[in-house]
């Protein structure tokens, strides 16, 4: 006989555990269970490319709650199995050991799979995604036998690894196919600002450069080959070109979708009783114009969870609109971003990045739509109104960091 739950929570992560978390604070008493691919309890994954990988922080610091809080909350933790369909008529999931488990609602939280490269070697012993704990501990067991390490993108994650390895005396070199590192979530102030920290710090931060293949020497990564003919010794390939949304076995039952599976403003799919959540979710967002996007943060993850339980429990609930956020961690320096600066037409300094401390803001059409602060925390806090509120205040003003921010609020 099959195991039958009130909800299945698909995916151990971030939005995953927050789901959980949420139904029985919110008064949810009925069965739950959560299945998970990997054998861990949910944890953080930023810290992964940064604490974790670093040795600053053991793994057990870095779990999202420990096995006594699921324990007493009847969460039923089934891990270490992945789900490889959904069967929306009868309400069924079967994981990858033919285990078919029923569901009352299901909240699909899988997040994605590290983008691997398609070129030859892109799956030697040395060459690394950076998701799971098993990535970041492979790492850590080859860091002994590494000198020079290739980051293959030049995004947080690829930034974040370079820093850390820098750090612990590696050399290192970043290769970003486009013209900027950070070139798809921030404008250039910001983008030329982190690769002279980088360089400054000893890596090699090439652009526009191209990844022909992965050298080898018995199975084994031994450097990079541009497509110039360059060859870039590397003991460690790191690869952080993106992510791939979890959702097959969603599409395959019918679900909406195709860059992840789509929902509606309250996070439910085309499929009855199947919601979606967090990395995986295309769902419309306000400060994105309406636009249907995925947007990859914990901040996301979380509070679509909060939202899902809501309307699980019964209790009101307004459609998604909430402010994204973000943050890195890169040497000591603390990025903090809020709201999305996809499609700004104008950007306005506000410091000097000389003093490594300093925002940048973001307006479309004269409205605030996002702010990027480097160790500027006050910048930050403040900022989110002018986000929030879709304020268009003075861009002299702006620009001026003695103006704080939140003189720019209209007092209500």
């Amino acid at each position: 006989m099959s195991r039958s739950y009130d909800v299945v929570i698909v995916g151990a992560g971030h939005g995953g555990a927050q789901a959980g978390i949420a139904l029985r604070q919110h008064g949810f008493a009925g069965s739950m269970a959560m299945l998970g691919d990997e054998p861990e309890l949910p944890y953080e994954r930023p810290p992964l490319s940064k604490d974790y990988l670093a040795g600053d922080k053991e793994f057990a610091r870095i779990l999202i709650r420990p096995a006594a809080f699921w324990e007493e909350r009847n969460v039923t933790m089934l891990l270490g199995q992945r789900v490889t369909a959904v069967d929306p008529e009868p309400h069924t999931v079967t994981r990858s050991d033919g285990e078919v488990i029923s569901y009352g609602k299901l909240i699909w939280a899988t997040g994605g799979s590290p983008r691997r490269l398609t070129c030859s070697g892109h799956d030697l012993v040395g060459v690394h995604g950076v998701r799971t704990r098993a990535d970041v501990d492979r790492m850590i067991g080859e860091l002994g036998d590494t000198r020079e390490v290739v980051v293959i993108g030049g995004g947080y994650i690829g930034l974040e690894a370079a820093a850390v390895l820098t750090k612990l005396g590696k050399h290192v070199t970043v290769l970003e196919a486009l013209d900027r590192v950070l070139a798809r979530v921030a404008g250039e102030p910001l983008s030329r600002f982190y690769e002279a920290e980088h360089r400054a710090h000893g890596v090699d931060v090439r652009t526009g450069a191209m990844v022909e293949c992965i050298e080898e020497d018995d199975g084994r990564a031994t450097g990079v080959r541009l497509a110039g003919g360059e060859v870039l010794p590397a003991q460690m390939v790191i690869v952080g070109i993106g992510i791939i949304p979890a959702v097959e076995p969603l599409l395959a039952a019918g679900a909406e979708g195709g860059n992840g599976v789509a929902v509606d403003a309250r996070c439910r799919t085309s499929l009855p009783d199947v919601f979606a959540i967090g990395d995986c979710a295309a769902h419309p967002n306000g400060f994105a114009s309406g636009a249907t996007i995925r947007l990859e943060s914990v901040q996301n993850a979380n509070d679509q969870a909060t939202l899902v339980a809501k309307a699980i429990v019964g209790g009101e609930v307004e459609d998604y609109d909430s402010v994204p956020w973000f943050w890195s961690n890169q040497y000591d320096l603390k990025l903090q971003t809020v709201g999305l600066s996809t499609g700004f037409d104008d950007a306005v300094l506000r410091g000097d990045p000389a003093t490594r401390s300093f925002s940048i803001v973001y307006l479309r059409a004269g409205q605030v739509i996002a702010l990027d602060c480097v160790n500027m925390v006050r910048d930050y806090v403040q900022g989110r109104a002018l986000v929030v509120q879709r304020l268009s205040p003075d861009r002299a003003a702006l620009a001026d960091p003695s103006i704080p921010l939140k003189s720019l609020v209209p007092v209500a």
